[in-house]
């Protein structure tokens, strides 16, 4: 099954190798990632697209949250969400097509970004089977590249970082840590 997930990180170097690192130690496939600053310029979002059936899914979401620099692990698959793509597209633009394919484009709400003698750069956002469903009816024309920015996603209902509960820093996180090692290594003291 496909799975949507959502983490806010910390917006430090070497947050997204350690993710991806984290996947690829364990065997798990990322389909699609996306990562970019929230709304507080030292939290990044990253959606991440994977398989796995529900252990699976929740192995990802336990081995994510112990990272440091995780701050929360949401899993968006069941909770309504909006869900986004963005691909740019160059496709062949003789002058005899040129026509049918603003007929396409303008279909799927799509934008001609940019205009050569021979082509067309077409813009189109929406979920990735309305891109997909472009991309096959613009194939029979040529396509030249294409560039997909892999799912974005936001819940509807529930916020993944609320005004009231700061997110916990890499320092707060470390010392919550240090704390629990500390009192399991501790031995009781003789009275």
């Amino acid at each position: 099954m496909k799975h949507t997930i959502s983490v806010l990180v910390e917006n430090q170097f070497g947050v997204l190798a350690r993710v991806a690192g984290l996947f690829s130690a364990r065997g798990f496939n990322i389909d699609s990632l996306a990562v970019g600053e929230t709304e507080d310029p030292s939290v990044s979002r990253m959606t991440i697209m994977t398989h796995g059936d529900d252990r699976v899914i929740e192995q990802i979401r336990k081995q994510l949250d112990k990272l440091i620099d995780v701050i929360k692990v949401q899993d968006l698959t069941e909770e309504e969400r909006i869900e986004r793509d963005l691909v740019l597209v160059k496709v062949n633009a003789d002058t005899g097509v040129r026509a049918d394919l603003m007929q396409i484009v303008n279909t799927f709400r799509g934008k001609i970004v940019d205009v050569t003698p021979k082509s067309f750069t077409v813009e189109v956002t929406g979920n990735e089977s309305k891109v997909d469903a472009m991309l096959e009816l613009l194939r029979p024309f040529g396509l030249k590249e294409v560039v997909r920015t892999g799912t974005i996603a936001i819940s509807r209902k529930t916020e993944l970082q609320t005004d009231d509960k700061l997110p916990e820093t890499k320092e707060s996180k470390k010392s919550s840590q240090k704390s629990a090692t500390k009192s399991k290594k501790k031995k009781p003291t003789k009275v």
